[in-house]
């Protein structure tokens, strides 16, 4: 992937340039003190990714945001966490790394970049517990849940009800925008109105399925990708 670097720091882009030399899928083509420079230069140019800063002077990183034309993928990079629920109201936003940035966590950020997902290994728990973190916006704050620990979400009108094995979580949101996010390895939709965690089933019965002690229709449609899945269990 083609990308740049925006940050009017210098310690932050050569921190940020050699994170990415460990991974040869990235060519840096350039870097950038200031967004209005960075702006002349996608006026020539294309890049599949930005690394851009959020707090940068004259011209912060959500102005440089709105001002582009057709977006490239984005990781923000920040010390500052108050802009996660605006910033995540793009699309083309795919991550947002906290400074000082690590390395497995920058690793998450390029993986989802390339929409693909992170294969778990002993050696990588570091990224394993990472993978788990899902966050939910709920009364402008950023609440994580940890993905193993839901059992159910279930679509009301405008919300969806994520039930969790110690809390729940009313969400405005849909079920296809929250189905994208989880993994294939854990979830799966079974009604148009429900997604369970398919670790959680305790039984199958007809065409319901119970999941703690909530009873869950299961479509016809449904029926054969859930009973496949669950031979691979």
């Amino acid at each position: 992937m083609k990308c740049i670097i925006v940050d009017d720091e210098k310690l932050a882009r050569v921190i940020i340039g050699t994170l990415c030399k460990e991974f040869n899928n990235l060519e840096i083509l350039n870097e950038f003190s200031s967004a209005i420079e960075a702006l002349k230069f996608l006026n020539k140019n294309e890049v599949d990714l930005i690394f851009l800063d959020i707090h940068m002077p004259d011209f912060n990183g959500l102005d440089f945001i709105k001002s582009l034309k057709n977006p490239p993928k984005i990781i923000l990079t920040t010390s500052d966490p108050k802009f996660a629920i605006e910033a995540f109201e793009y699309d083309f936003i795919v991550d947002y790394l906290l400074k000082p940035i690590e390395l497995s966590r920058f690793q998450k950020a390029i993986v989802k970049s390339e929409n693909k997902k992170i294969e778990i290994t002993p050696s990588n728990s570091e990224v394993k517990d990472i993978s788990n973190d899902f966050y939910v916006n709920i009364d402008r704050r950023l609440i994580k849940i940890d993905l193993p620990s839901i059992y159910l979400i279930e679509a009301k009108g405008d919300y969806i009800h994520i039930k969790t094995d110690n809390k729940n979580y009313i969400v405005h949101s849909t079920l296809k925008k929250i189905e994208e996010k989880l993994p294939d390895s854990l979830f799966l939709k079974i009604h148009r109105s429900y997604i369970i965690n398919i670790k959680k089933i305790i039984d199958i019965e007809d065409n319901s399925v119970l999941i703690e002690k909530d009873v869950i229709p299961v479509s016809r449609s449904k029926r054969p990708e859930l009973m496949k899945r669950l031979d691979l269990l």
